[in-house]
């Protein structure tokens, strides 16, 4: 927010393989108030890439992206690995024959089909669905057990130290008053998965999956 415009940016247009972005992100201008951003070599190479990328679109002028020439293609990776990729790290949970078959027809923009698997296919959330409406498989979930042994589960609306709050299928919530582990809450996010596969996921593994993604027509 104030930060400099990187579509005038004479180091944006200049910059050819990270010789020029990379030392910035290391902290080459911490006296003019940049601090430096901790990140691999692979993600600084990536950020450079990326800000490259959006420059590569500038119409005449300086015009804006939207109205310039169109980006470049994200279908840079290799399918083969992608599929291996795939197999190894999400095919426990899915299928190219089962819920992922024809995913490229129905997402034929190769960008939009790359965010939203990287996505998850969109965010499990907490707060549970519209009272009345059945949870999806992405609802957070939660099981609350009683010191009775009695267990109400239902969509995950609130937790913290103090109260947790689960909606029922019915429409109706219910709130418990928490005191350490009592009573007993668990908590079971379907998209957990994806979430902690965010962390690891290299710039290669993305593009490799996307163009193996691109293949399920």
């Amino acid at each position: 927010m104030g930060g400099p415009n990187l579509l005038r940016s004479q180091v944006a247009l200049s910059d050819r393989n990270g010789e020029l972005i990379v030392p910035i992100i290391q902290g080459g201008r911490q006296s003019a108030g940049m601090p430096a951003i901790p990140m691999s070599p692979a993600d600084e190479q990536a950020v450079a890439g990326y800000v490259r990328s959006v420059v590569a679109t500038i119409g005449n002028q300086g015009r804006p992206p939207s109205i310039g020439k169109a980006a470049p293609s994200v279908l840079v990776g290799d399918a083969s690995a992608g599929q291996a990729y795939f197999t190894t790290k999400c095919g426990s949970c899915h299928s190219a024959t089962g819920d992922l078959q024809g995913i490229a027809t129905r997402i034929s923009d190769p960008k939009t089909l790359q965010n939203m698997w990287v996505a998850g296919g969109g965010r499990g959330r907490r707060g549970g669905p519209p009272p009345g409406t059945p949870s999806s498989r992405r609802t957070i979930m939660a099981t609350v057990t009683l010191p009775s042994g009695e267990k109400v589960e239902g969509a995950l609306f609130r937790i913290d130290d103090f109260f947790v709050t689960v909606g029922l299928n019915d429409g109706a919530t219910r709130t418990f008053r928490r005191e350490g582990d009592v009573p007993k809450v668990e908590v079971r996010d379907p998209m957990q998965a994806h979430r902690d596969l965010l962390a690891v996921y290299t710039d290669k593994d993305i593009h490799d999956v996307t163009a193996y993604l691109v293949t399920l027509k």
